[in-house]
């Protein structure tokens, strides 16, 4: 199995929580915690960051209000294979949004 895909996390800006759809997702984030994207890709983040920003296969979050990567929440996972992170990628939203992030 090739361990070619990676883990990443945007910090998105705090105007998100002005999105009824992330705020709805999002009730008990602590205020004092940031907002954050977490997804999975085959490219390096830096290149899949980019990606989104310039509206190629972006989520709209991301486009709008992603200022950078937050590197020490996930560089420590990658790479993995596919079904790694897969699996990661849920467990790091999940475990993020239990610290008191807002997390998409």
């Amino acid at each position: 199995m090739s361990k070619r895909h990676n883990v990443y996390v945007v910090e998105l800006d705090q105007e998100v929580l002005n999105e009824k759809k992330f705020a709805n997702e999002n009730p008990h984030h602590d205020a004092d915690k940031a907002c954050l994207f977490v997804g999975m890709t085959g490219f390096s983040p830096d290149e899949r960051f980019q990606n989104h920003k310039e509206g190629y296969k972006a989520n709209r979050f991301v486009k709008i209000y992603g200022k950078y990567l937050r590197r020490k929440m996930y560089e420590k996972h990658n790479p993995m294979t596919y079904e790694e992170a897969q699996k990661k990628e849920v467990e790091l939203a999940n475990k993020l949004r239990g610290k008191g992030h807002a997390v998409w």
